[in-house]
């Protein structure tokens, strides 16, 4: 049985394994809705850089159990059924699936706030930690480690790791 949340390695989880999670809820037939946010792999920076790849990693255990825990508590709120958010590790290609969040209710109106909050928590509270290759504007190549919108080159890793767990 799969857990509503967690990390999982690249290509271990997908689409189809998020779907057959959530209809083996056993409050599923009170589902009239299903909101879905895929988060990609996008091929260039908030700087307008060429992007490569990703490389993304993860501290499994906490990074479990904070997604447990906010698919927990945002399941709780009303009209709500079901929250899940598997983030893939991994190295991944431009256009590649990183993260699959989905929300399932008994109306539309319900799902929609639950799924943005649930995007905005996971993207701030889980240890998940993602590395860019680009291409600068120079065109030389570089890597960087991102931490909340900022950039962190390769020497800054460890104090960004300890900043998010």
């Amino acid at each position: 049985m799969v857990k509503h949340a967690g990390t999982h390695e690249k290509g271990t989880f997908n689409l189809s394994d998020l779907m057959s999670a959530l209809k083996t809820n056993p409050s599923f037939s009170k589902v009239g809705a299903i909101s879905l946010f895929i988060g990609v792999a996008r091929g260039e920076t908030k700087e307008k850089e060429v992007v490569h790849k990703l490389e993304l990693e993860a501290y499994p255990e906490k990074a479990d159990e904070v997604l447990e825990n906010i698919c927990k508590e945002l399941s709780d709120k009303p009209g709500i059924v079901d929250v899940q958010i598997h983030h893939l590790t991994g190295t991944f290609d431009v256009g590649e699936e990183l993260v699959y969040v989905s929300v399932a209710g008994g109306h539309r109106s319900s799902i929609f706030p639950v799924l943005q909050e649930a995007v905005e928590r996971y993207k701030h509270e889980a240890p998940i930690f993602k590395k860019e290759h680009i291409t600068d504007k120079s065109g030389a190549p570089k890597s960087y480690w991102v931490n909340e919108g900022e950039r962190h080159q390769e020497s800054t890793r460890g104090l960004a790791r300890a900043e998010k767990g």
